[in-house]
């Protein structure tokens, strides 16, 4: 497939800002893959359709998911979930992505999950420091950033948390579980390291 293609029809998907921020994952992306080992074009590649489907109405989305069977329990939380199965949805049938470290990176990069891959890691967490992002913490996020995707992204579910609490909205339980599941890696790295 033919990446400047592939990046013209993302674009037409989504205001200028989204694109901006979506390029700015994509350098994300890229410089963790980079720095921690891990696979810089897939993590160009799930950083590019990760926010594909972000803007189309609403109840297109939930249309996809429920038409498609694609974690309808989603339906029943906030909304800006509802991107990221669509849009994995969308680059296996419409663009024939296949790879399934791809796929799931692009599905769980707003709520994460148990047992995230490096590749999960990377895009989850581009999509919380790159460039464009200004929100309290993201400094902290971005210094942890330099030198472990776990802290980093502990931080970032934290402070996401923090934030769904103070606006007492409601929280989708795999983000709970992504954190612990993070807290819990990190402490077996300790234990194994002391």
């Amino acid at each position: 497939m033919n990446r400047d293609w592939l990046m013209e029809e993302v674009k037409r998907q989504m205001p200028a800002k989204r694109w901006a921020h979506t390029l700015g994952v994509m350098e994300s992306a890229v410089q963790l893959a980079r720095r921690f080992g891990g696979d810089e074009t897939k993590a160009d590649l799930a950083a590019l359709l990760h926010d594909y489907c972000k803007f189309w109405p609403i109840d297109r989305q939930e249309r996809l998911i429920a038409d498609n069977g694609l974690a309808g329990d989603l339906l029943e939380y906030d909304k800006a979930l509802l991107h990221a199965p669509a849009a994995a949805w969308i680059a296996r049938e419409h663009y024939g992505i296949t790879d399934e470290e791809v796929l799931d990176a692009i599905r769980y990069h707003t709520s994460g999950r148990a047992g995230m891959t490096k590749l999960d890691k990377i895009v989850c967490l581009a999509d919380y420091i790159e460039p464009g992002r200004d929100f309290p913490g993201v400094h902290t996020i971005r210094e942890l950033a330099d030198n472990s995707l776990e802290k980093a992204l502990i931080a970032g579910f934290d402070s996401t948390l923090t934030y769904l609490i103070a606006k007492q909205q409601i929280i989708y339980p795999l983000t709970v579980i992504a954190r612990n599941s993070l807290v819990r890696e990190l402490g077996r790295v300790w234990k194994l390291r002391g």
